[in-house]
């Protein structure tokens, strides 16, 4: 019998979005977060202000969670997780259970949005090349996040504002030795944005970017790049760093200055990696349970024959945000509102009968 419900699986931005609009089209929908709290990674990981227009993080994310904790047609279930899925497109039954004690219930859905999101790439993985786990003072954008957040940017090491902050981009992307041969889209555009917020936090440092190219979307480069250079003296800098070692107080960046084509040594006292995204552990779990499609990076494939940025290789179950590759706000956003019309239209054909 079909259902007139539709579960969306994951809490962050895209989740949020699509059981907001399910509701607001008179459908029901039940969200499932894993999560205690919602908000996805913006929230876990106490993100400071979004790229590209700065806006404070957490009051963003409050909108969208009072959104759909005010709209009554939708239910929302935080620490628990789907763990079964069975049926057909208009007729799933799937069950869930809570985090940590496994008792569960059974619920009918017509249709399924999945939403897990990402990761962080680790940067450890990178054969510690960077010395993120050697050396205090080696961050990664989500830390840097955390200390922007708390308008405390600090070298670790020492609790003090620092005078020499870098950027090293592509950590984790564009890497076939590793195997993740994409790029995460945003990384470019946060790492302009946190140069910005540092040369805000501590007017007194001076901050580079080291980038094998700059790849800023959309209208980022007017937003970001360009004031990164023009009003906050960001330097950027084309090379390859292979190599990070601690050198009396301070890190030592080697590597190459592909402009000039010359070796580089260079100190500085905060090294951030500007670490790219990778299918989050719920993504490639859910994925399994619900029997879709990974691509060979483990994110939801997406048939592009199709036309269709929202459908995955199971009828009735869609897919937003970065569950389905790099992806950044806007294209979350987007992506969540499509898969929400998707999901409605298809409820509405099989309580008519007619699909």
């Amino acid at each position: 019998m079909a259902s007139d419900t539709t579960l969306i699986i994951g809490g962050g931005p895209a989740g949020l979005e699509a059981a907001r609009l399910i509701g607001d089209l008179g459908q029901k929908a039940i969200l499932v977060e894993k999560r205690d709290a919602l908000g996805g990674i913006p929230i876990a990981e106490h993100y400071a202000a979004l790229t590209h227009n700065f806006r404070d993080a957490e009051e963003a994310m409050n909108e969208l969670i009072d959104a759909a904790k005010a709209n009554p047609s939708v239910s929302i279930r935080t620490g628990s997780e789907v763990v079964e899925c069975s049926g057909a497109a208009g007729d799933f039954t799937v069950k869930l259970a809570k985090s940590g004690n496994g008792v569960g219930e059974s619920i009918q859905v017509g249709s399924i949005i999945v939403a897990t999101g990402f990761q962080h790439f680790d940067p450890g993985r990178e054969t510690q090349m960077y010395g993120y786990y050697e050396y205090d003072d080696v961050i990664t954008l989500a830390d840097a996040e955390k200390m922007l957040k708390e308008n405390k940017f600090v070298t670790p090491s020492k609790g003090t504002p620092p005078q020499r902050v870098c950027f090293i981009q592509c950590v984790g992307s564009r890497d076939r030795q590793i195997g993740n041969e994409y790029c995460s889209k945003v990384c470019c555009g946060i790492s302009s944005k946190q140069a910005i917020e540092i040369r805000q936090q501590v007017p007194g440092a001076k901050v580079f970017i080291f980038y094998i190219d700059m790849r800023m979307y959309g209208y980022w480069e007017n937003e970001i790049y360009w004031p990164a250079q023009e009003k906050y003296h960001v330097q950027y800098v084309k090379g390859i760093i292979t190599e990070i070692i601690r050198k009396g107080d301070h890190l030592l960046i080697r590597g190459e200055d592909t402009t000039m084509g010359r070796p580089m040594e260079v100190p500085m006292d905060v090294v951030v990696l500007a670490v790219g995204m990778e299918p989050s552990k719920g993504t490639k779990e859910v994925a399994k349970i619900l029997g879709v499609k990974q691509n060979k990076y483990n994110f939801i494939e997406v048939p592009h024959d199709a036309l269709d940025p929202t459908a995955t290789s199971v009828p009735g179950i869609f897919v937003a945000g970065a569950a389905a590759g790099p992806k950044d706000l806007d294209d979350t956003m987007a992506m969540a509102g499509a898969a929400a019309m998707k999901a409605a239209a298809l409820i509405a054909k099989r309580m008519r009968g007619t699909a």
